[in-house]
């Protein structure tokens, strides 16, 4: 990407030349499994991050509502943001350091940067023709030896959409829904790259994404091919499991066998290694996946649009898994039917963990409305969870489902300082991000039109006549 203002482009390598910051140097060096493991070892990180964050200032936000992402507020607050992390937070009388930027926050609200666990930007990017969807690799029902990583377009205009539009700061890019197993996700900061590494979130596990229901068994039944029905779903997911866990069993005993690279993704979710992400609608289906993973032991980490998580709510908590959820869209297949807006307040309220999503370009930039909206139908029949409660659903609990909660998803001192400012309270309709921070580099602020990056294809084309 590029910042642009009145037309003029400056390319990230100048921005970054100039500011001194070299946030795409690559890493040094690849960790490896020990040889011993034999012949069928594999590279532990063969595409590294070389995600650097950009530069910042101590900044302190001063007198604004403070939601820290975990549940807490604080009025009238004080947030100190310094060397990209959070280093200060609490009241009014917080003591603030010498020569910092200090932003009057007073009538404003301060929140940990929204993460989105399921997008599939720069994997579906802008715009939406052929040549760019490279979600889906609906060529078997069975693909886990794919990376949803080596799709991504970091020129996609729906990155900087999402930063300036909905203070997304961290998202998760999953493979499409067409395959029972559809390969790895990546996590990435959402920052100007011009590598899906420079964007990719340093550590952050993998994930597997996993689908039952109607989409397997139509794009794959339309072919002839198996499966064709749930039951077909369920045996070609027992039989895939079967033969992952006869692989795993030899490398794990460091007997030689050939290198495949999708037994390869399944030994990392039994060794716990990559956390499974399962898109699941109906409450049966759920139940039925979650007595597979006992069967072949793997853990769920999160099912995925569920919109009949709160018929199951009770087997969700008791199994520690997460449902990332919309506030108010189904019915759009009999999958979706039995969709209800109270869905996300009635999972919370059983005690399990909800998690807002978009799924969806457009959504992704107004996922704090999606949250309201859920709120607000909680609280009509009676659930009251507090604004900063609720604010839970788009920061730590996406956070902890991608296992990254330990680095961001909070304000809490130490974690990164991936931070939202809203001109008002950030479930109304009306509020937008005034400013966002990431690792405590200012990259959007509304009064700046230089800080809102631009990828280089929105900046125009060579024109027609001059492509030979």
């Amino acid at each position: 990407m590029a910042f642009s203002n009145r037309g003029v482009s400056l390319t990230v390598a100048a921005v970054l030349l100039a500011s001194g910051t070299t946030p795409l140097a690559a890493r040094k060096g690849k960790e490896e499994r020990p040889a011993s493991q034999g012949a069928s070892a594999e590279p532990e990180n063969p595409y590294p991050s070389t995600y650097r964050p950009y530069g910042g200032r101590p900044t302190v936000l001063r007198g604004a509502t403070i939601f820290d992402g975990e549940g807490g507020r604080i009025d009238n607050g004080i947030v100190f943001l310094s060397d990209g992390k959070v280093t200060a937070i609490g009241g009014a009388d917080t003591p603030i350091p010498a020569d910092v930027v200090v932003i009057d926050a007073q009538g404003k609200y301060v929140t940990p940067g929204v993460i989105d666990i399921h997008s599939h930007l720069g994997d579906y990017p802008s715009p939406g023709v052929d040549a760019l969807s490279d979600g889906n690799e609906a060529t078997s029902p069975v693909t886990p030896h794919v990376w949803a990583e080596h799709s991504v377009w970091p020129q996609d205009p729906g990155f900087s959409r999402a930063l300036a539009n909905g203070g997304v700061t961290t998202l998760q890019i999953l493979p499409g829904s067409a395959n029972l197993f559809g390969g790895r996700s990546v996590t990435l900061k959402n920052v100007p790259a011009r590598t899906m590494q420079g964007m990719k979130f340093p550590g952050a596990p993998q994930g597997l994404k996993m689908a039952c229901g109607e989409n397997p068994k139509r794009v794959y039944g339309s072919k002839g091919r198996e499966p064709s029905t749930r039951m077909g779903n369920m045996a070609v997911n027992r039989q895939t499991w079967i033969k992952a866990r006869e692989y795993q069993q030899k490398r794990a005993a460091g007997k030689d066998q050939t290198r495949d690279l999708g037994m390869e993704t399944l030994a990392d979710v039994l060794e716990g290694k990559i956390m499974v992400h399962n898109h699941c609608y109906r409450a049966d289906e759920m139940a039925n996946v979650i007595d597979m993973s006992k069967e072949f032991g793997y853990k769920v980490s999160t099912f995925h649009h569920a919109v009949e998580s709160y018929k199951i709510a009770d087997l969700l908590r008791d199994n520690g898994i997460c449902s990332a959820l919309w506030g108010d869209w189904y019915g759009f297949k009999m999958e979706a039917y039995d969709g209800i807006k109270e869905n996300i307040p009635l999972v919370h309220k059983a005690g399990a963990c909800a998690i807002v999503h978009s799924d969806d370009q457009d959504g992704i930039q107004r996922l704090n409305q999606e949250a309201a909206k859920a709120l607000g139908a909680g609280r009509r029949m009676g659930i009251d969870i507090s604004d900063e409660v609720a604010w839970t659903w788009l920061a730590i609990n996406p956070a902890r489902a991608m296992g990254v909660a330990d680095r961001t998803g909070s304000l809490k001192v130490g974690k990164m300082a991936d931070v939202v400012l809203w001109n008002g309270n950030p479930f109304s309709t009306y509020t937008r991000p005034e400013k966002v921070w990431i690792d405590g580099a200012l990259l959007y602020d509304a009064f700046d039109p230089k800080r809102r990056p631009v990828s280089d294809f929105e900046l125009g084309q060579i024109g027609a006549g001059d492509v030979k």
